[in-house]
């Protein structure tokens, strides 16, 4: 506990921030998603070096002509993407005032992302290599924003800092060594190249698959998605499959949830 405490008083000076918080950074929603976070570095602070990012690699791609290249698939990306904001309310009312942003990149990679404060980015690769119908968009571009929503990045990040410090911390309290941790470079890091934790891919799936259903996409369709991502692994393991692990488990979970959302769904279709 000693040593936990000085990584968090290290963390402070060396960051700027106040102190480790555990926060519930989401509502329940109809899955019923209770977990507790511990958070070091501040919402704003992963925000802003997000902010950053994807606006670096939006201008890179611009320059490289492949930045929404595919206006029709543009069209699509953000045509779903919208009707699944429009329920972003249910888990965090914050969220429906982000700057949400939303973009295609065109390339061969089966990808997507959406970083913290709704900076949404889908690869032509995704689409064009695995065929997906609307609804498995869906659930691809709602299971990235539950990470968004869950603020995955900023925890990830957090736990990274908290282990870097123990580490490195009597070299920072001396002055001794990289006093300083480049955040944009960390949430560049974890949205592109880390893992996330199996507990928050289960919860990225879990609000995904409750999104698609508010939005009147059929939540079967996620089960589908999975499918299709683990039968592209058999060309080699795309890169959203080696920070997104698939399994058969994964998909057992989404199908014992499938009914838990199938009346929103059903009350969507109703509401068309």
């Amino acid at each position: 506990m000693a040593s936990r405490t000085l990584s968090v008083v290290l963390l402070s000076l060396s960051l700027g921030v106040t102190a480790c918080q555990t926060v519930q950074t989401t509502r329940p929603g109809a899955i019923g998603l209770t977990r507790k976070q511990h958070m070091i570095v501040s919402e704003q602070q992963v925000e802003q070096a997000s902010v950053k990012a994807y606006a670096q690699q939006t201008q890179e791609a611009r320059s490289k002509g492949a930045l929404d290249a595919d206006p029709a698939l543009t069209a699509r990306v953000n045509r779903i993407s919208r009707r699944l904001i429009a329920h972003v309310g249910v888990f965090r009312p914050d969220a429906v005032s982000w700057n949400w942003e939303i973009h295609t990149l065109k390339t061969d990679e089966i990808n997507a992302y959406c970083m913290p404060g709704g900076k949404i980015m889908v690869y032509s690769g995704l689409v064009d290599r695995l065929h997906v119908n609307d609804a498995e968009l869906a659930a691809v571009i709602g299971h990235e924003m539950g990470h968004a929503l869950r603020e995955h990045t900023r925890e990830r990040v957090s736990r990274e800092y908290v282990q870097q410090i123990a580490l490195t911390g009597a070299a920072l309290l001396t002055g001794a060594g990289q006093t300083a941790v480049d955040l944009g470079a960390a949430v560049a890091n974890v949205t592109y190249q880390l893992p996330h934790s199996r507990e928050q891919e289960t919860e990225a799936d879990e609000i995904g698959l409750e999104l698609m259903a508010r939005a009147g996409y059929d939540p079967h369709e996620a089960v589908s998605l999975w499918k299709k991502m683990m039968s592209a692994q058999q060309g080699g393991t795309p890169q959203f499959l080696s920070t997104h692990p698939s399994s058969q488990s994964r998909m057992k979970k989404l199908e014992q949830l499938v009914p838990t959302v199938m009346p929103l769904y059903e009350a969507a279709q109703k509401g068309a």
